[in-house]
């Protein structure tokens, strides 16, 4: 211990005296050089039972569109199975200053499908009645942009078009796919993510506010239709890197095609009983690349994921076709010959 008559002792003192202002200088530091904490996902509910369609859509009389509200500014709507088997759905999302509607589904004729009014009455609510709607598309595949036409002339409304060029000009992409690019609706903010596999416009959207992730026919509970198996894998691991360190409460797909045991409801099938779920999972999300990885090029199911390409199907089965018929035309031929041949002989013998 230092004597208090000690020269040094003045120097202790003052080292004790600023000791507690170091402290909260550090603590200060600390909090301005820290990793700024993601907040909750705001929450909603999933509590919903889509319809069904129905066995005999003539005589099953059923409204064209559903709406789902997950939260006071999120709404998933519902083409009707009856309507189209196609069954799409379409998101609108509301912010403080533009409202968002990713898709317009399956049927252009506002009579048969009223979408564009059901969106305007739904923004109409509250404080997003004079909010300008930004309509977009998750790609250019027409049961996700056949109602384009109902939205193109109101008010207020902008419809982003469907082809390469205008994805790309619309959100500013230099270097597709690669990149990021952002869609801003005030106080809620949307992450637009290249993910071209499916289709070469697919983009998937993430909404950070609520943590739901809308990824088309990308990832769905459904059959996925692979284009380009190299861009498909390209665009998982793009995604998974996306939401590695970000929550994704759900992942909302374009359609429902599997049933709660996971097969596959007939093809055009307008009715769906023991539907599987909407949402999928980060989980599945993560999963997919290594699904895609293994896919055959043709047709391959591995875990929940069902993988196909109809293109090279359809090219095997109509290789196959051919073979088969040159095969019984060699047979045919072959035969004809050898009736030939014996009806030649019999001749000769009967001289």
């Amino acid at each position: 211990m230092v004597p208090k008559n000690h020269p040094a002792a003045s120097l202790v003192d003052r080292a004790l005296s600023i000791q507690p202002m170091l402290y909260t200088l550090l603590a200060v530091w600390m909090l301005l050089t820290a990793s700024p904490a993601r907040s909750e996902p705001v929450s909603g509910s999933m509590d919903v039972h889509w319809n069904e369609g129905a066995l005999n859509c003539a005589t099953n009389s059923q409204p064209p569109l559903q709406v789902h509200q997950y939260n006071t500014r999120t709404f998933i709507l519902r083409q009707n199975l009856c309507t189209t088997f196609e069954a799409p759905f379409m998101y609108l999302l509301i912010g403080s200053t533009k409202a968002l509607l990713i898709d317009t589904g399956d049927v252009a004729d506002p009579d048969q499908m009223p979408l564009a009014k059901t969106v305007m009455q739904l923004l109409q609510r509250g404080e997003s009645a004079k909010l300008p709607l930004l309509v977009v598309h998750t790609h250019r595949h027409l049961d996700h942009r056949a109602g384009d036409e109902q939205f193109l002339h109101l008010s207020g409304v902008q419809v982003v078009g469907f082809d390469l060029e205008s994805v790309r000009r619309q959100y500013g992409f230099t270097d597709w796919p690669n990149g990021l690019a952002r869609i801003n609706l005030g106080e809620r903010s949307i992450d637009v993510i290249p993910t071209p596999g499916h289709n070469e416009t697919e983009v998937s959207f993430y909404d950070g506010t609520t943590g739901l992730l809308f990824s088309g026919d990308f990832l769905m509970p459904g059959r996925l239709l692979v284009d380009d198996a190299n861009a498909y894998l390209t665009s998982a691991q793009r995604v998974a890197a996306f939401v590695s360190d970000r929550p994704v409460s759900f992942v909302l797909g374009g359609h429902i095609e599997l049933d709660t045991a996971g097969k596959t409801f007939p093809w055009q099938s307008q009715y769906h009983p023991h539907e599987h779920v909407l949402e999928m999972t980060k989980q599945d999300l993560l999963a997919l690349a290594a699904a895609v990885s293994s896919f055959n090029g043709f047709y391959s199911k591995r875990g929940t994921f069902i993988l196909m390409n109809p293109v090279h199907i359809l090219i095997t089965l109509a290789v196959l076709t051919v073979l088969v018929l040159i095969a019984l035309v060699r047979m045919l031929v072959l035969y004809i010959r050898r009736r030939r041949a014996r009806t030649q002989r019999a001749a000769a013998d009967g001289s």
